[in-house]
Parts: structure tokens; C-alpha cells; sequence
């Protein structure tokens, strides 16, 4: 296949502009519980479900709530158990509500409102909601999950997007299958679950996580279930490009990759044959890059390579004085600052490797926008509490689905006792 396309993508980057005016009067909405007119009161307290209403009409007009809780395969015998509605509407109710504790369920019961506008009878209790997912079978669950996820993403990928790949380390507390001590740069000697995760890029939208033990992060952990989902997408819906850091360059992945014909961008590590080459290349032509990077093109045939792959160099001045950190006799850390002037040049290296015949600008800039899965993996980390909730056993690799809110039991598809 031709890999000359200039990634022109249709998905757009950025976030919606922020509507400033605020309505002066009530405005209609279509929930559960009929129609209920929505007013602003700019003198009441906040509310974190105050935009709540607009999210179940949104659930009720495309008829997602609906068929999640129809697919779920859930089965109770007791006359006196639940319904699947009251119990999925409780779970999604209080992921909504920021918990990550089946505890904060609690809460929830006090709130007269917002189970209404679901269409639910009442609020379960998190001993009810414990039982209930324990319920689901762990294979028919992730079976439900993720045929709920694809239907909503399925026809966004239609259109060209990019694929990034990337793999994050949360510390854990606790007793949780799977926490193992691995590399933890936040918490060193901390057991941890590594996040193998695969997002669309630009629209912050999840298509897969799957969640490994904290020793297991390197991208060929990962890359069984990469695979797995573009065989699963089809290939009416593979990406334009699929884009990675360091831990996803590597041979068996490129190798992969060109073998599925599907176009990669990921970074090199600096290791002493490419140090070599950028060494050879200082005097040589640089173009631009953005952002005061500069690039250079070159083929390279690193160890542990089949073939020789194209390989983008990348070189920035340093304007100001670089950090030094030393240590005297003692073991004392000492900090100075390197002087830069004409004779002696600070300068900062990177290099991609790519199947694509892209020019150096392209290139360079569209490895810069793949810092924004970094936010998505914050989010699903850290704000949306994603270690909590933690109810159903699996074999074999712990998996999680992340994605839009309409999946919201996906943080109870990791094993582990309940929190």
C-alpha cells in the first residue's frame, strides 16, 4: 500500500468553545420521566449533576440506555431481586458522581431526583450493587461491554483517524490481583497495574484498555490485544496511522505493522547507533520541524532490525543554560548550569522511526499531537478513579474498557476483592 497520504484527518483537534450566556429562561428536556424544564440559578449552590438531565436525554433519544441495560446478561431467580435498570441506572448514577468506592453508593439514596430521570424505581444499595455484578458472567460481560462501545464508535471510524497507543503505570493499595512492583516512576518499590491503553486521537475517546499486572509494561504485553482489536474493527476501519512513543518502537511491532500494511509513527530510544547517526548528520542539511525543531531523513538499520526503516532526526537548541546535577565525595548533589554561547551549543535530540514518506514538518507535528493521550490517560487514572470499583474475576489478562460514559460499570470488568 502507498504511504505517501498527508494525513489529512477528519476528526479535528480541540475542545468545543466554551458557551459564555447562560439561559435566561427554562429550557425543555426529554428524560425517563417525561418532559421536566431545566432553569439556572446563578445564586444557588453547585451541583456536579447539574448537567445530568441533558446526558439522559442524550441516553433516552439514541436509545443507548435502553439497550444497554437490555443486553446486560445479568440473571436473577429471586422474585424479590431487583431490576436490571434500578441496578445498572445505581452503578452509572454513581460513577456520574465521581465514586470509586462501593461505599459512596450510600449517597446516591439521599438524592430524589436524578434516579427518576432514568427511568429507575429506586436507588440500590451497595450491597445489592456488590451481588449484582457478581452476578454477570465474566466473558458475557466483556462480550456486552464491548459490543456496546463498538456501536457507538464503529461509525467514527469510517472516516481517517489515528490510532495512538500508549501504556501508564497506577500505583495501588491494597490487595488487588495483579498488583505487582514494576516500574512505578511516581512510587517507586509500589505495586502497581500497568494500562495498555488504545485511543482515537484528537477525540479523547477510548477504544480498548486492558490492564496488566505492574511488571508486565512493555508494549509486547500490549501488543497481543492491538492487534486483537484491529482484527475485531475490520479493515474498512483501521486507522491512517498508528502511533506510539519509545515502548512501541520496536521490531516486532514495526514488523507487525508493515506485514498488516498499516502505516506507524513511533519514537526511537537514543540508543548508540542512532546517537552515531545524529552525529554524522550534524553538518549535514536539516529542515524544519515546528516548534523550533529541526529534522533530517536518513535510513537506518539498528540491531535487532530485519531491514533498514526510515528513520527522522530531530535536533532543538537550547536558548538557555542547561541543569548539570553532580555529586561531591560525599554523595552530595551538586547543580550547576552549563554556559552556552557560540562555541559551545546545548542541544535537545529525539528521533522517529515511520513507514510513511511524509515530509519532516508533517512528521514532526503529528508526533507532537500524541502528547493529548496523555491527558486522556490522566483522566481515566486519576479523575475518573479508574481503580476503584473492582468486583469480577477473569482468566488470563485483566481487562477494561474505557470510553464514553455510556460504559459505566467498565472500571467492575478488573478482578480483584471488592473495594
Amino acid at each position: 500500500m502507498s504511504n505517501d497520504h498527508p494525513l489529512n484527518l477528519t476528526h479535528p483537534a480541540g475542545e468545543q468553545p466554551v458557551v459564555a450566556s447562560v439561559p435566561t429562561g427554562p429550557v425543555a428536556v426529554d428524560t425517563f420521566a417525561g418532559r421536566i424544564d431545566v432553569n439556572w440559578d446563578p445564586d444557588a449552590a453547585v451541583t456536579p449533576l447539574g448537567q445530568l438531565p441533558f446526558f439522559i436525554e442524550y441516553l433516552k433519544l439514541a436509545g443507548l440506555f435502553d439497550g444497554w441495560v437490555a443486553g446486560c446478561p445479568i440473571q436473577y431467580t429471586s422474585p424479590n431481586a431487583p431490576s436490571k435498570r434500578d441496578l445498572l441506572g445505581t452503578v452509572l448514577l454513581s460513577i456520574l458522581s465521581g465514586h470509586w468506592r462501593y461505599a459512596h453508593i450510600t449517597a446516591l439514596r439521599a438524592d430524589p431526583l436524578s434516579p427518576p430521570l432514568l427511568g429507575m424505581a429506586r436507588v440500590l444499595s451497595e450491597d445489592a450493587v456488590r451481588r449484582g455484578l457478581a452476578k454477570i458472567d465474566p466473558v458475557a460481560g466483556e462480550t456486552w461491554l464491548q459490543e456496546s462501545l463498538d456501536y457507538i464508535t464503529r461509525p467514527l471510524l469510517r472516516e481517517a483517524w489515528i490510532l495512538d497507543v500508549d501504556t501508564t503505570v497506577k500505583p495501588l493499595f491494597g490487595h488487588q490481583e495483579g498488583a505487582v512492583v514494576g516500574y512505578n516512576p511516581g512510587k517507586p518499590g509500589r505495586p502497581s497495574h500497568s494500562y495498555h491503553s488504545y485511543l482515537i486521537a484528537n477525540l479523547r475517546l477510548v477504544l480498548d484498555v486492558e490492564v496488566h499486572d505492574g511488571n508486565q509494561t512493555a508494549a509486547k504485553h500490549g501488543a497481543a490485544g492491538l492487534w486483537a482489536l484491529l482484527d475485531r474493527l475490520g479493515r474498512d476501519c483501521w486507522p491512517a496511522l498508528l502511533r506510539g512513543d519509545i515502548g512501541w518502537g520496536n521490531e516486532a511491532v514495526m514488523r507487525e505493522a508493515e506485514q498488516r500494511g498499516l502505516p506507524y509513527l513511533f519514537r526511537l530510544r537514543m540508543t548508540a547507533n542512532v546517537r552515531r547517526a545524529i552525529e554524522r548528520a550534524m553538518d549535514g542539511a536539516w529542515t524544519e520541524a515546528g516548534h523550533g525543531w529541526e529534522g533530517q531523513s536518513t535510513q537506518l538499520r539498528l540491531d535487532g532490525w530485519g531491514r533498514q526503516r526510515r528513520v527522522v532526526l530531530l535536533r532543538r537548541k537550547l536558548e538557555s543554560a542547561p541543569a548539570i546535577s553532580q555529586q561531591d565525595p560525599d554523595g552530595q548533589h551538586l547543580l550547576s548550569f552549563a554556559t552556552v554561547d557560540v562555541r559551545k551549543q546545548a542541544w535537545e535530540y529525539g528521533a522517529l522511526v515511520t513507514s510513511l514518506n511524509a515530509e519532516i514538518l508533517t512528521l514532526g507535528q503529528a508526533y507532537r499531537d500524541r502528547a493529548d493521550c496523555e491527558n486522556d490517560c490522566d483522566e481515566f487514572k486519576n479523575q475518573w478513579g479508574d481503580t476503584g470499583t473492582e468486583t469480577l474475576p477473569v482468566d488470563g489478562p485483566l481487562r477494561g474498557t474505557g470510553g464514553q460514559l455510556v460504559e459505566p460499570v467498565r472500571a467492575a470488568r478488573r478482578s480483584g476483592p471488592p473495594s
